[in-house]
């Protein structure tokens, strides 16, 4: 028994030796090759996907089934699909106010393209903060690379990025584009898919004009699905027109007089009232109070607005 006793004390001993010298054995001294428990699963790849294909065919699913057939753990995220159709400028507007919410190393795929099949290139963007952008080289970028800055470009060419035997000249997003975006979320080296460029198009969208008498400036959109107008004049432009929270603004729309409270938000005026508000986006707005400001007037884009300075006349043309 003495000896049987003495085993087991040995054993136990022996037991607790060895789940001490365990923990105390880094991770990073494991052998070579072998996994690690402890550490942290990588995190899976984001692709940000915009397009002005629409939801009433299987385009933007095709799409989404090539990422994922190149890419099966990225995680795919949707600015829009509803873009008005070849409206770069209204592509550029989305893509640059999301862009800041997403961190560096997202990959950004975006298709608005009248040119597609055309001579006009197919690239991926470097910016400054680090983000990827597979689009058309056409002023699609220029709002984000304004703004953060330019690292690198380079063209499309290298057949192996693409899918497909014969690229479509009509669906650049399938044969290009996607696999291209998925191949960089999976993590190939983006200077593998083609020359670098030295110079992008330039989209020159038209801006708001300040003068002596006040700002001229363009309804650019709606704010769907509410109606309300989108303007290209800078709230801080406006503001120095001297208005204050809760004066009356008449101005011009599309050259006809309108008045409408300036105030900060929607139930600041009785329910169907208008109000002219700065946006989310630092931008002018006109809007009713739960209804539809472009319903209700019969108004869309494009369209012109022109504000005078506080207490200066205005004529109706």
């Amino acid at each position: 028994m003495k000896f049987r006793r003495n085993g087991v004390v040995h054993f136990f001993l022996i037991l607790a030796a060895t789940a001490w010298l365990t923990s105390c054995i880094k991770p990073e001294s494991a052998p070579k090759g072998q996994s690690v428990a402890a550490q942290p699963a990588a995190s899976h790849p984001v692709l940000v996907f915009m397009t002005d294909f629409g939801t009433a065919n299987d385009a933007v699913a095709i799409c989404k089934a090539v990422m994922l057939g190149i890419a099966p753990d990225v995680r795919i995220m949707d600015i829009t699909h509803q873009v008005t159709p070849f409206s770069i400028e209204e592509g550029a507007r989305f893509l640059s106010g999301v862009t800041p919410y997403y961190p560096s190393g997202t990959v950004f795929v975006v298709v608005v393209d009248p040119g597609v099949g055309t001579n006009r290139k197919a690239v991926v963007v470097k910016s400054k903060k680090g983000q990827y952008f597979v689009l058309p080289d056409n002023g699609l970028i220029t709002p984000v690379i304004d703004r953060d800055g330019l690292d690198s470009a380079r063209e499309i060419t290298n057949s192996s990025w693409m899918i497909g035997e014969k690229v479509s000249s009509t669906f650049h997003g399938r044969d290009i584009f996607s696999p291209v975006g998925a191949h960089l979320a999976a993590g190939w080296d983006y200077t593998l898919v083609g020359a670098e460029l030295q110079q992008l198009v330039h989209l020159t969208p038209k801006t708001a004009t300040v003068t002596a008498k006040g700002i001229e400036g363009d309804v650019i959109a709606l704010d769907d699905p509410f109606g309300s107008l989108i303007t290209d004049i800078p709230g801080d432009e406006f503001k120095k027109l001297g208005y204050a929270l809760g004066d009356r603004v008449t101005l011009l729309l599309n050259k006809k007089s309108f008045t409408a409270p300036y105030v900060k938000t929607f139930m600041d005026v009785q329910v169907g009232d208008p109000l002219l508000y700065v946006d989310s986006r630092g931008r002018i707005g006109l809007a009713l109070n739960e209804r539809s400001f472009s319903a209700t007037n019969k108004i869309t884009p494009p369209g012109t607005i022109f504000i005078p300075k506080k207490g200066a006349p205005l004529k109706a043309k």
